[in-house]
């Protein structure tokens, strides 16, 4: 079947697979990825012919219709014409309306000026491929952004008007050397022909005055209309917000389905949107970064419905212009999104704790025991209770220790992170709080809850110069508790690759997996990738896997800045709205 989504087109075929039932794939059409590379070849081969030499016979043939400098003229500009075909190639693929009418007008410039150069079989080629452009025009519907539209006009307009002034002054200055006494008029005449490639009525003494002049002129004006193209194609976002009814809604779903995934409670974020099956049984938690469809973890819901969501999101994604991606779902959603033709990886692997089958006893958990020994006779103490519970003042002074015992001053996470402490929406949360043998709070936890009968965590915080093993301390109190509380499992940190370390230790391990986990052992300094799994592996837990889904691998280095974007590893590259601090 096809979903047409205002202007984008999501293919999305059915098939049989032996033993799966029904399989669904979801692409781009097929003709719009001929027609952007056709565009990109085309454009580079125009880059890479406008420094080649002319042919002599080429120009003289034309001197009679046209002047000398208006041939190189046309020279330099078809050279910047193929580059930013080639620049448009990327927006086409993507199916962007405004790469296609970019595209569309630059290859009619392009046979112009290939005919002013004497190079018919080049006009002829362009000329097919506008033709081509036309035909097709079509397939190239998705929005794009705007107050891109608004932001571009500013750029060039900036550009032009910053040339002009210093294409004048320089003129003015050097009005002495001109062969023919002329006025201000004639001066702005001169730059604003110089601006768009065509030589002014100005003469100078020297010809490498008139160089220089042409130079600047041509430089901004150049730099001016490259500039407002790309910005004008600059990727859409979209702000993130909850239409009327959206809370609710996702928290009823979590009530009745959310023991699947353990990332579920965090799509309550502030920065992520929904998009619902038409049942609203089914919604895809996401957010728009840099051109990114963000989404994260297994869509929520009931799993019969996710292929509607799915399909209703990768919908939007294609009226956009946006490359969809998802970034630590669990087998089950993989699963799902794989159905609709995006690929996946291993990302890593989430720890989750089963708290009927915990136990301190044994040589394997013996340097947790010993940790949680020595910071309980060193009279430390937890409590664990939920939020709810927390009277007006304990819970302000969580909220204080939460901040002060942050490393930094970005809230990091995206996927794995609520970003928030305190809420009174949030009264479920289980609160492990740690003080030691003053009373003085020097630790805490928040677990998010995972259904019925799960907690996942999401803030861990604790004073640097509190007793070593505060965190075991904290941890193994929460896991005592969770019986009492109905608890029957605990997720902790997420470890990237951690995979990759384990294979390395085991018994004949390859050298390309021993040389690939000295790499993550060297990131670990910046990354903590090996100090997370460290950390997690010594509670003994069960490993599930989490993984990145995508379209295609060229578009896994957006995909990767994206994703680092929205943890708040990266600026996000765009100003955003004015955010209270978490804690506060």
């Amino acid at each position: 079947m096809s979903v047409d989504a205002r202007g984008g087109v999501a293919t999305v075929e059915r098939g049989e697979s032996k033993g799966a039932g029904p399989q669904v794939s979801w692409r781009p059409p097929p003709m719009r990825a001929v027609v952007a590379r056709c565009v990109q070849v085309v454009g580079l081969f125009d880059a890479v012919t406008s420094v080649l030499p002319s042919w002599h016979h080429r120009m003289a043939a034309l001197a009679h219709l046209m002047p000398t400098a208006g041939m190189v003229t046309a020279r330099a500009a078809t050279g910047v014409v193929g580059l930013l075909l080639v620049y448009l190639g990327a927006g086409l693929r993507r199916g962007k309306r405004r790469a296609w009418q970019l595209t569309t007008v630059l290859c009619a410039l392009s046979v112009v000026l290939h005919l002013a150069r004497a190079t018919p079989g080049p006009a002829l080629i362009a000329a097919v491929l506008l033709g081509v452009l036309l035909v097709e025009r079509d397939r190239f519907c998705a929005r794009g952004d705007q107050r891109n539209r608004w932001q571009a006009l500013g750029v060039c307009a900036g550009f032009l008007g910053a040339g002009f002034v210093l294409g004048f002054v320089e003129v003015a200055l050097r009005a002495r050397e001109l062969t023919d006494p002329a006025g201000p008029m004639r001066w702005a005449e001169h730059v604003a022909l110089g601006m768009i490639g065509i030589s002014g009525p100005l003469h100078f003494e020297r010809a490498v005055t008139t160089t220089t002049v042409d130079l600047t002129t041509g430089a901004f004006g150049l730099l001016a209309f490259v500039a407002g193209a790309v910005v004008l194609l600059r990727p859409g976002t979209r702000r993130a917000r909850w239409e009327t009814g959206d809370e609710p809604q996702v928290r009823a779903l979590l009530d009745r389905r959310g023991d699947g995934d353990s990332l579920g409670y965090f799509a309550l974020r502030p920065d992520k949107s929904f998009i619902w099956a038409p049942s609203r049984r089914a919604a895809v938690a996401y957010r728009v970064v840099n051109g990114v469809s963000l989404a994260s973890g297994d869509p929520l819901g009931i799993p019969s419905a996710w292929p509607e969501a799915i399909t209703a999101w990768l919908a939007d994604c294609a009226a956009h212009g946006w490359t969809p991606a998802v970034l630590a779902c669990g087998t089950a959603g993989g699963t799902a999104y794989r159905r609709f033709g995006l690929d996946a990886i291993e990302l890593g692997d989430e720890a989750v704790l089963d708290v009927p089958g915990f136990s301190l006893q044994g040589r394997s958990m013996r340097t947790v025991r010993q940790a949680v020994g020595r910071v309980r006779r060193a009279g430390y103490a937890c409590q664990v209770v939920r939020q709810r519970d927390l009277d007006d003042a304990t819970l302000a002074e969580a909220r204080h220790c939460a901040v002060a015992y942050r490393q930094g001053t970005v809230e990091r996470g995206f996927s794995m992170a609520l970003s928030r402490f305190g809420d009174p929406a949030d009264g479920d949360c289980l609160l492990v709080l740690c003080r030691d043998g003053d009373g003085r709070l020097r630790g805490l936890l928040q677990f998010v809850p995972w259904g019925t009968d799960g907690l996942s965590l999401d803030l861990m915080r604790g004073d640097r110069t509190a007793e070593n093993g505060l965190t075991e301390l904290m941890i193994v109190s929460a896991v005592e508790a969770a019986g009492e509380l109905g608890v029957r499992r605990i997720s902790l940190n997420f470890a990237v690759l951690r995979s990759v370390l384990a294979r390395a230790e085991q018994l004949g391990a390859g050298p390309v997996v021993r040389i690939w986990a000295r790499l993550l052992r060297a990131m670990s300094g910046l990354c903590q990738i090996e100090t997370l799994y460290r950390a997690n592996a010594k509670y003994q837990p069960d490993w599930q896997p989490r993984f990145l889904c995508f379209p295609a691998g060229r578009d896994l280095p957006r995909i990767a800045v994206a994703a680092l974007s929205a943890e708040a590893f990266l600026p996000s590259g765009r100003r955003r709205l004015a955010e209270p601090d978490p804690c506060a």
